[in-house]
């Protein structure tokens, strides 16, 4: 069985991993790759990274990959292959900004400042938990759909034991993703303050 599971684990990262060689590829192409391209790719990318290519390493590239950033949270994972969708949107401001704030609060306390420690809430928690489905009630009064499925998939994954943490906070939240977050909100607020200054110049008297 664990055997399994680390096998799971591996397929799971080699398409994180594809996905990622997808977007870059995706960010130096002058023109949008069709969405059969892209699973293509994905499936191509994603068999290297899976199967053991002997040169010296014993274990697939994926196997090393999980070795540094061990397992991704499932939050990061969904988000990472839903943008390969072709009805793909971007993810709203306000849930960068909760991720970026959370991140913030959390990390330091976690790892030893001051005597509060979150990461204890995500071994079960009620508080907690509530917390993270009340996230999930406003991502749908705001009409986010995606938000409510992948908080609802990570807690679904969390309780069948998918990764080896059996720890919430592990599903929902890592620091990729809390990288990501801030600047994905950093650059969004400095895009619209460039866009702001420029509107204001061409529109300015004289």
């Amino acid at each position: 069985m664990n055997s399994f599971m680390q096998t799971l684990a591996l397929i799971e990262l080699s398409i994180s991993c594809s996905v990622i060689g997808v977007w870059a590829l995706q960010k130096f192409s002058p023109n949008p790759l069709p969405f059969a391209a892209k699973i293509f790719l994905v499936l191509l990318i994603g068999n290297v990274f899976f199967w053991p290519l002997g040169l010296g390493m014993e274990l697939p590239l994926a196997a090393y990959v999980r070795g540094v950033t061990g397992d991704l949270s499932i939050v990061l994972t969904l988000f990472l292959w839903s943008s390969l969708l072709p009805s793909s949107k971007p993810t709203p401001l306000a849930f960068k900004f909760a991720i970026a704030i959370v991140s913030f609060c959390f990390y330091p306390f976690a790892l030893g400042l001051g005597m509060i420690d979150p990461y204890a809430w995500g071994y079960g928690s009620i508080s907690f938990f509530i917390s993270v489905l009340v996230c999930a009630l406003v991502c749908g009064l705001a009409n986010w759909t995606k938000g409510v499925w992948i908080i609802a998939i990570a807690i679904i994954a969390w309780a069948a034991h998918w990764h080896e943490s059996s720890n919430l906070w592990d599903y929902l939240l890592d620091p990729f993703l809390a990288i990501w977050a801030l600047i994905a909100f950093v650059g969004k607020l400095y895009r619209r303050r460039r866009d702001k200054a420029r509107s204001g110049y061409l529109f300015r008297p004289g």
